[in-house]
């Protein structure tokens, strides 16, 4: 994923908007994730862990919902995804995972907004 601070420069500059920003964390998440498909442990824990938090996340933004306010409910997931994870999923390490499972799990809710284009 992108440094913080440099996705502040971007995005202070104007060069992107957060809804851009979030998508390109959402991608790479989805790279990262495809990535650990050669361990086939570590990557069926991870789809459960998304899975888990794709549920929450249907929770905390319903069904019908706007890429922008996707992005907003990004910015405080860690927290609500920390609780769902360690309490339902929890693995060896996985809080080093948690970014991953994130972006991954956003990566895919992202094409139910109303406004995603392809």
């Amino acid at each position: 994923m992108a440094h913080p601070l440099l996705q502040r420069r971007r995005l202070a500059s104007g060069a992107v908007s957060e809804e851009e920003l979030v998508q390109q964390e959402w991608e790479e998440g989805e790279k990262q994730l495809e990535a650990a498909r050669g361990d086939r442990r570590r990557y069926e824990t991870l789809l459960r862990q998304i899975e888990i938090v794709t549920e929450e996340l249907r929770k905390e933004v319903g069904q019908t919902y706007t890429l922008a306010e996707l992005a907003g409910a990004y910015r405080g997931a860690e927290r609500w995804a920390r609780e769902v994870v360690e309490e339902r999923a929890p693995s060896p390490g996985w809080p080093r995972d948690l970014a991953l499972v994130l972006a991954a799990a956003f990566h895919s809710y992202q094409r139910g907004a109303t406004d995603y284009l392809a």
